[in-house]
């Protein structure tokens, strides 16, 4: 059945459709769910080889949140380019990274990504437009517009995309970027993943606003609010961010709301969540469980197609950790190697 005839045969007026149904046919929402399971199965994966003395050092874990970093990373091109966060695993993966690599990045080998030198927070991969995590809250913003001022006075056409949490809202460097983009007209987009806690501290005790987008209008762009949970939504909004910014209309900031499963990091109790918060979010608001049940009730995807992607995307993550396991330790005589300092 062709793509969208299979969406139609569940609802005839395609025009009530969420959005990536109308815009996208059935590879591409196939894909996108192959891409969420693998951020979460590579997050547990990398949770496991952690416990298991695999890897060293701490992580952020992004379970919960991949139809934010997947929604916009969708209407994206490889040509465009995103900046990172120490929450950065989802935003690789939905950009196209290669997990196996990642996998090899966190065990410090020399066929990760930086070859084991940047660890959990700081893996970049420049063919892919991923200019890198950032373990420096708020340390992507800047980087993002030096990019896409790149991009404007080259006349590229890409596209920067930069991804934050709550918490660096209320960084220097958040404010100073946004109005420089804003001031120059630059083709970037401010995504905030706001999951509702900067480390141990709530959003409504650490911000002045309501919403951290309502602060975009002091800088002369849109703010806009998705649930960020809804994969849809997400892609709707930055797909209207993109073509924004393409036009050369300027930046947008796009807060999704969301939601960490994990801690903040591996060294973190917990101790500030209720259990039953992190059960309703987990039960009543998973990403990946609302976008199956829409795959199945537009005809997209049968349970049994869905659990075949389940299936392949548990083999690559397995594939991926006997890559890294297999791979070289780097040689003390390259220490020095890939490690750089400006002259006097």
């Amino acid at each position: 059945m062709a793509d969208h005839a299979r969406a139609l045969k569940a609802d005839p007026d395609s025009s009530n459709l969420p959005f990536i149904y109308r815009e996208y046919g059935r590879e591409r929402l196939i894909d996108a769910l192959r891409r969420m399971h693998l951020i979460r199965q590579f997050e547990e994966g990398a949770e496991e080889s952690y416990m298991r003395g695999l890897i060293h050092g701490t992580m952020h874990l992004s379970i919960g949140q991949e139809a934010s970093a997947m929604g916009i990373c969708m209407p994206l091109t490889v040509e465009d380019q995103i900046t990172s966060t120490h929450r950065g695993h989802g935003h690789c993966i939905a950009k196209g990274a290669d997990v196996a690599r990642m996998f090899a990045e966190f065990f410090g080998k020399t066929t990760g990504y930086c070859a084991g030198r940047g660890g959990s927070m700081h893996i970049a991969d420049v063919t892919t437009g991923n200019l890198g995590a950032n373990g420096i809250v708020g340390g992507g913003l800047p980087i993002a517009v030096g990019a896409a001022l790149t991009a404007k006075r080259l006349k590229t056409g890409k596209v920067v995309v930069c991804f934050f949490g709550d918490g660096a809202n209320n960084e220097g460097a958040f404010h100073e970027s946004l109005n420089m983009a804003s001031v120059w007209s630059l083709p970037v987009i401010f995504v905030c993943e706001n999951n509702g806690y900067g480390m141990s501290t709530s959003t409504a005790r650490s911000t002045a606003v309501a919403n951290i987008a309502d602060r975009a209008p002091a800088y002369g762009m849109p703010g806009v609010i998705v649930d960020g949970n809804v994969l849809s939504d997400v892609a709707e909004a930055t797909h209207d961010a993109v073509q924004r910014a393409r036009r050369g209309e300027g930046p947008t900031l796009i807060e999704t709301k969301t939601y960490r499963y994990r801690g903040h990091s591996k060294s973190d109790r917990n101790r500030y969540r209720t259990k039953d918060e992190i059960e309703d979010w987990m039960t009543n608001r998973d990403p990946i469980a609302r976008y199956e049940a829409q795959l199945q009730e537009f005809g997209i995807a049968s349970p049994e197609e869905i659990e075949a992607v389940r299936q392949s995307v548990r083999q690559e993550i397995a594939a991926g950790i006997e890559f890294a396991k297999d791979s070289p330790m780097p040689e003390i005589s390259g220490l020095a190697d890939n490690v750089y300092t400006g002259g006097a």
